[in-house]
């Protein structure tokens, strides 16, 4: 009952992430863009979680965390781009002392 319940899961969460590719491909803005593009990556995370409970295994888990690490290093990029206009500033060497 419980694999069942799981493999369902993994269905819908397939199609979430159907559906917010539509939107990053579509986006009106860049604002719904970064959104859905965070989106995938919760998708993509909870899809390794609920594999990972499939498998009966931990060996996922380090995967997990790079995921999570990486959605939220590239939506604070394309944040900062978009509010900005660059993600890295370039600072004066003199005023660094």
């Amino acid at each position: 009952m419980i694999v069942y319940l799981l493999q369902l899961s993994l269905v819908l969460l397939a199609i979430g992430m159907a559906a917010c590719l539509y939107r990053l491909l579509k986006g009106p803005s860049p604002a719904d863009r970064i959104a859905a593009l965070d989106t995938i990556g919760i998708h993509m995370l909870a899809m390794v979680a609920v594999f990972s409970l499939l498998q009966r295994t931990q060996v996922y888990l380090d995967l997990i965390l790079v995921i999570g690490i990486l959605t939220f290093i590239g939506t604070a990029a394309f944040a900062r781009y978009i509010e900005r206009g660059v993600v890295m500033e370039r600072g004066d060497a003199d005023n660094d002392l």
